[in-house]
């Protein structure tokens, strides 16, 4: 099996797919170029709603727009997701987020939902910026727990700020893309995902406090040690909007509630022998996960920093192990990828993203990764499952004007 660098989801260069769809829609050149990046997270899930801390990086796959303004107070979206446009009155996005939203297609709540948020977060009324054709393309993996929603949120909304002159900073446009996620398409998410596409940076990762937003860039140092991060994507989709996600959400609101703290980030491992005590038991086992999986965080950076990548294995696997037992948001098949990549020599092997689905990742030595790959491949024939997608990824800047 050859590890692949990008993956084969656009069957085109995304860049030159935007181009070719902003034309074809448009009919003329657009008034600039942006993009975005989807995101690996190392270390860190489902503690960023909790107010806790994560270790996500951007990766190379982004999601491209084009824009152009328009005279008539308008919003016009269109995707290689979809053939046909999705067309509003700027003033009209009150009416449809977050109330309206099943009276669009659900991929144009992302981008609809970026512009109506940003309107709230500048201040500003509809009628004062010009309307806009908006034309998107991505070659970041939908469903695979590298957060395409993400992408496409930020690359609208660094393209939005632009357009209409709105000024705002990277953190305030990743709120903007939280906003949206939330309250315009549905989806019960945290932060880390926008901040990741916002502050992604070459060869680091994004350490990253969600309660108060302060970020440190944390060098990975992965080529230096001859690593390489492989992204293992199952192919099982997920979506967030749905139950799952939600409902492990409640459980941590319900865990922080009973536990007398604002949110799981106050407890500490310490506190862990009075919550058994308190809460039934699968609340009990959704706070253990989200309390363990904050110090691992907080593990991991200092292992890096310390004693560099090497070190780090046995806290993905240990992340994965959670995730699996404690919050129950793992699936066979990811379960798979991670053992099958550990028994071939992976450093440490994780599930990562929201779950329910989607990717798991490996730490390997670079001469390993045929191996690793293979590995993969192999257990997944074994058990039935359709074969999966392996790809290698590097930490990569964040959202910009190409």
């Amino acid at each position: 099996m050859t590890v692949e660098g990008t993956p084969p989801v656009t069957g085109t260069d995304a860049a030159s797919a935007v181009r070719d769809l902003f034309l074809l829609e448009v009919g003329h050149e657009p008034a600039g170029r942006w993009s975005a990046p989807g995101r690996v997270n190392l270390i860190g899930e489902h503690t960023d709603y909790n107010d806790g801390f994560v270790l996500p990086f951007a990766i190379p796959h982004r999601t491209h727009v084009q824009l152009g303004t328009r005279a008539d107070g308008r919003i016009r979206v269109v995707s290689t997701f979809d053939e046909a446009p999705v067309e509003v009155p700027l003033d009209e996005l009150d009416e449809l987020f977050p109330g309206g939203r099943e009276n669009v297609p659900t991929w144009s709540a992302y981008p609809l939902g970026v512009a109506w948020a940003l309107l709230r977060a500048a201040g500003r009324a509809a009628r004062t910026v010009p309307g806009v054709d908006i034309a998107i393309a991505s070659n970041v993996p939908v469903g695979a727990g590298l957060s395409s929603s993400a992408a496409i949120e930020s690359a609208t909304a660094v393209a939005l700020n632009d357009a209409w002159g709105l000024g705002l900073d990277r953190v305030a446009l990743a709120r903007v893309g939280r906003t949206a996620e939330n309250e315009a398409v549905g989806a019960p998410t945290g932060i880390m995902d926008q901040m990741a596409s916002m502050l992604g940076r070459s060869d680091a990762a994004i350490f990253l406090d969600c309660r108060t937003l302060d970020a440190t860039v944390v060098d990975v140092g992965f080529a230096a040690a001859d690593l390489e991060l492989l992204v293992l994507d199952t192919g099982v989709t997920h979506a967030h909007s749905t139950g799952g996600y939600r409902d492990r959400r409640a459980s941590c609101e319900r865990g922080a509630e009973v536990m007398g703290v604002p949110a799981l980030r106050d407890l500490s491992i310490a506190d862990l022998a009075a919550a058994e005590q308190r809460l039934d038991d699968v609340t009990f086992r959704r706070v253990r996960h989200i309390v363990t999986e904050n110090q691992r965080v907080l593990d991991t950076v200092q292992t890096l920093r310390e004693s560099g990548p090497r070190a780090i294995g046995g806290l993905l696997v240990a992340s994965h192990a959670s995730m699996r037992d404690d919050f129950e948001i793992s699936v066979p098949e990811l379960d798979v990828a991670v053992e099958a990549a550990l028994e071939a020599g992976a450093v440490g092997a994780r599930m990562t993203g929201g779950g329910f689905g989607g990717a798991a990742i490996a730490l390997v030595d670079r001469a390993r990764r045929e191996r690793v790959a293979a590995s993969v491949e192999t257990a997944f024939a074994a058990a039935g499952f359709a074969a999966p997608h392996v790809f290698s990824v590097t930490p990569s800047a964040g959202a910009a004007r190409d």
